[in-house]
């Protein structure tokens, strides 16, 4: 009876969590094998045994791009009231700067028999998602 509780509140989390708008992609992977996550993504950097009887899979995605910076740019114009020329920071610009952050994307698995299937996941840090 106790397993059936079990299964039935598991089940109904990742019903919620399938019900909820996904964080990033891995949340597709829910009520999946994760052998299926494995298959799509790699293999995962660490995996934890859970003192519950899960088990935690994570994998570490470094994400990279470009992000705006702006900067003075540095012009000459005509002072007003004065009639005179002089320098001065005119407008700002906008230069892109790269970027790099380390995420963790934690998958949380049920054993069915001899497969883990994926019951949930923690959230990435934000600036992750």
């Amino acid at each position: 009876m106790r397993a059936g509780r079990h299964i039935a509140a598991t089940a109904l989390a990742a019903l919620v969590l399938l019900g909820c708008a996904a964080p990033n992609e891995m949340q597709e992977y829910v009520g999946r094998n994760v052998n299926e996550v494995i298959l799509d993504r790699g293999s995962p950097s660490e995996i934890f045994n859970l003192s519950d009887g899960r088990r935690a899979y994570q994998w570490e995605i470094t994400k990279q791009g470009y992000r705006p910076a702006p900067r003075p740019r540095i012009g000459v114009g005509i002072g007003i009231g004065t009639g005179h020329w002089g320098g001065g920071i005119t407008t700002l610009g906008t230069d892109y700067v790269p970027y790099s952050k380390e995420c963790h994307y934690t998958l949380y698995a049920d054993q069915r028999g001899n497969d883990w299937i994926v019951m949930g996941m923690r959230p990435p840090v934000s600036g992750c998602a």
